[in-house]
């Protein structure tokens, strides 16, 4: 006897990037940093005590709350924090969509994440798709009938950002309606929506410490916006897991915020290696946007992009394919070390020859 219910029945999970533990990779197919975490936040773990673990954390991640609000330059009203930025999402769809109301806007190829939580929580969708250049059309979104917005930005798989001016144009435009800006990859652009958040209550930003630093093994990330939106978001969680931040990582995130310097130095290698190897890709005849996140979208190629997916794969290379009409022609390529970067780059040479 099937004992699943019928939603589990139906439903079409996310699909995370590969974790194949099968031989030793380049592993350039799930964004993850290539440079440890702060040697600040070693020390914080290593400093971690007993009673640290035995006693539940405070539901509201108070102490991270606070470092959270004195960087962003916040109140810690305005401040959420939960298990990882998809779990902030997830919660943020019971929030402020109702299942028999308008919906939620997205665009087509953004993160799939969206959809899945809209179906998983009853919420009608309306897919707005990108424009031919891969671009968001904001007018097109703004046209949908919906109950607010989730916009990545910088996108993934593209990796194309939209500057503040033009979001905070689109913000000014649907004041009776929320806009969620998913930030996950922002450090890696520099034109975050936080301080927006002070001038519009219909805007909720969400970010993570996975991406920037370097902490994607902790499971933190954290929303900013008007009190009545965070509120909305503690409504939710308080349904759901009441202690959502572990001691651990409410230390360890603590720890990472408070060594500026270091953030911003890893930022800036990023982005250097970006520019480069996005360089190395369009002399190979590849297709590659902009981007302003740590991953490059190629495609287009001598080759398809499954098939360059699968050589790079034999060879010891990972990087994240989606058998999916427009997507299938490319390949995400998270930005590595030079050294991985060097192994790509010979990798692809080999496979165009």
């Amino acid at each position: 006897m099937n004992f699943l219910s019928r939603k589990a029945r139906a439903i079409l999970p996310y699909t995370a990037g590969e974790q194949l533990r099968d031989k030793v990779y380049t592993k350039l197919n799930t964004n993850e940093n290539p440079y440890p975490p702060s040697p600040c936040v070693l020390r914080a773990l290593a400093a971690v005590e007993g009673d640290d673990l035995r006693r539940y954390p405070r539901p509201d991640a108070g102490r991270l709350r606070a470092a959270i609000a004195a960087r962003e330059g916040v109140g810690e009203e305005n401040v959420f924090c939960g298990n990882g930025s998809d779990e902030v999402l997830a919660l943020s769809f019971p929030a402020f969509f109702d299942g028999d109301g308008a919906g939620a806007c997205f665009a087509d190829i953004t993160y799939s994440f969206y959809e899945v939580f809209a179906a998983f929580f009853g919420i009608p969708k309306k897919v707005v798709p990108l424009r031919s250049d891969f671009t968001l059309d904001l007018a097109a979104m703004r046209a949908a009938d919906c109950q607010g917005y989730y916009i990545a930005n910088p996108n993934a798989p593209t990796g194309i950002g939209i500057g503040r001016g033009e979001m905070e144009a689109f913000i000014a435009s649907v004041p009776d309606r929320i806009v969620v800006a998913d930030e996950a990859y922002m450090d890696f652009f520099g034109e975050s929506l936080v301080p927006l958040t002070k001038k519009y209550g219909n805007l909720l930003v969400v970010r993570t410490f996975s991406k920037s630093y370097s902490l994607a093994g902790m499971r933190c990330g954290y929303a900013v916006g008007a009190p009545a939106l965070i509120g909305g978001l503690f409504r939710m969680k308080d349904c759901f897991n009441s202690y959502p931040v572990d001691a651990v990582a409410e230390a360890v995130c603590i720890a990472a915020l408070s060594d500026e310097a270091y953030h911003a130095d890893t930022v800036a290698r990023i982005v250097a290696e970006r520019t480069r190897v996005r360089a190395e890709l369009l002399k190979m005849g590849f297709t590659v946007p902009e981007s302003k996140a740590n991953f490059l979208f190629a495609g287009r190629a001598a080759k398809g992009g499954k098939e360059i997916y699968e050589r790079l794969k034999e060879a010891g290379v990972l990087v994240r394919f989606w058998d999916k009409p427009v997507l299938r022609d490319f390949c995400r390529i998270t930005v590595g070390s030079p050294a991985e970067n060097e192994i790509l780059i010979k990798q692809l040479h080999q496979i165009l020859l």
